[in-house]
């Protein structure tokens, strides 16, 4: 379980492709607190740590995941947001996120408006998934690369999301343009209230 609030960018040293598995091996501040089995957010996508050394870590990536988020799209040198689980012990300043990753979107509009920006995103629209709550709603809550961001302006299938310059310099939405894609994970609290209202 995670908050959505990204703790900094890692960097991907290294790619190894096993059958239909990929090994990322990443670099970041925080390698020396990690443990074996533990889950750590790369871009909203939940990973377990299976080996280390002094100062990098890998986690495997299944050929779904790979398909459903932008993981396979990597390259050495990209840098992914990463967030280690949410200690229930403290406040929920994001909100909650499971890091499964529901599909991607894509950049198709960055505004400036003056010092922050409005970033806009398209996601492919299904009837049949959105009574079930994957779709966004008007001030709630979305996951994008495992941001937790409030929602502005949704249609069917585009939103806008605002990010303030502190967002933008310590989260990998700097890099983020017209064409990139991006992982969304739509609320879960919207999930399970359409998935409630099928029953009455």
């Amino acid at each position: 379980m995670f908050s959505g609030i990204v703790e900094e960018c890692a960097t991907l040293v290294a790619l190894v492709k096993e059958q239909e598995n990929v090994h990322f091996t990443f670099k970041c501040s925080f390698v020396n607190e990690l443990k074996i089995d533990q889950s750590v957010s790369h871009n909203g996508v939940c990973l377990t740590v299976v080996s280390m050394t002094d100062d990098s870590y890998t986690v495997t990536a299944m050929k779904e995941t790979l398909e459903r988020s932008n993981l396979g799209l990597l390259k050495v040198g990209d840098k992914v947001n990463v967030e280690r689980s949410m200690m229930m012990n403290g406040r929920l300043d994001g909100h909650i996120v499971q890091g499964h990753v529901d599909q991607t979107a894509t950049c198709i509009s960055v505004e400036d408006a003056e010092g922050s920006y409005y970033f806009t995103f398209q996601y492919a629209f299904d009837k049949e998934m959105a009574k079930r709550g994957y779709i966004t709603v008007d001030k709630g809550s979305v996951t994008v690369n495992g941001v937790s961001l409030t929602v502005c302006n949704p249609t069917d299938d585009t939103f806008q999301v605002a990010i303030i310059p502190y967002t933008f310099e310590y989260t990998n939405f700097h890099d983020i343009k017209v064409g990139s894609v991006v992982n969304l994970e739509f609320d879960i609290i919207g999930k399970y209230i359409s998935r409630m209202l099928q029953f009455k």
